[in-house]
């Protein structure tokens, strides 16, 4: 639990400003003609490209530009080898399919209405239902066993524990509450065409907040 809210408290400011951005693009979206032209088009985009739009946007949001920005820094530069970022990037990828089929069928289920209950439907189902049972404990195996050099062996030991859920998803799951559930409940304000492009730009931020949530103690730390 104290990991938990260290999290929580670690990711307050950085999640707000994110959000605030989430929050701007919406915004610019419902008030801007310029922005809501824009962003029209990304939303064509995507139906003209079909499926591979999600593939590879969620991959260079996801994997892509935080391995550069990665790159930026002297203490990380070295912290992925290709192998280890071409998984990531597969990873990212599929999951971009997996966002936008888990959108589609909220909007079928819940509809497409941008009025209160719809999005807290969506919002709840997302971050209390798909995330703590699927999404994020999926997230925290495949970095960890990224992490470990592929090596399966300790992560199914982790896996083994307890309080394996507890140690290791819980501290990640309130972390990505604290980023997602105000900017998922932005998201389903839009349309759903433009939920994922949407999405993936809070996802950089995420999956930089993952690489440090998941990164490999020496070994003898505790």
């Amino acid at each position: 639990m104290q990991a938990s809210l260290r999290a929580a408290r670690a990711n307050l400011v950085p999640g707000l400003i994110l959000q605030a951005f989430a929050g701007a693009l919406v915004a610019a979206y419902f008030f801007s003609g310029t922005a809501r032209v824009a962003l029209e088009r990304v939303a064509q985009w995507r139906v003209e490209i079909g499926p591979l739009f999600g593939v590879v946007t969620t991959a260079v949001f996801g994997a892509v530009v935080p391995f550069l920005v990665l790159g930026l820094r002297a203490a990380t530069r070295g912290r992925y080898t290709g192998a280890q970022m071409a998984a990531l990037t597969a990873f990212w990828g599929y999951k971009g399919l997996e966002v936008a089929v888990f959108y589609g069928w909220q909007a079928r289920v819940f509809g497409e209405a941008g009025d209160f209950t719809t999005i807290a439907f969506k919002t709840f189902v997302d971050q209390f239902v798909y995330c703590p049972l699927f999404a994020v404990p999926c997230t925290w195996a495949v970095y960890a066993w990224v992490e470990h050099g592929f090596q399966v062996g300790p992560l199914w030991a982790e896996l083994r524990r307890p309080d394996w859920y507890a140690r290791c998803v819980l501290p990640l799951l309130v972390a990505t509450w604290g980023v997602w559930v105000p900017a998922v409940a932005l998201i389903y304000v839009l349309p759903t065409a433009l939920q994922l492009p949407l999405q993936n730009v809070v996802l950089c931020f995420f999956t930089l907040l993952v690489v440090f949530m998941t990164k490999r103690e020496p070994a003898g730390a505790k």
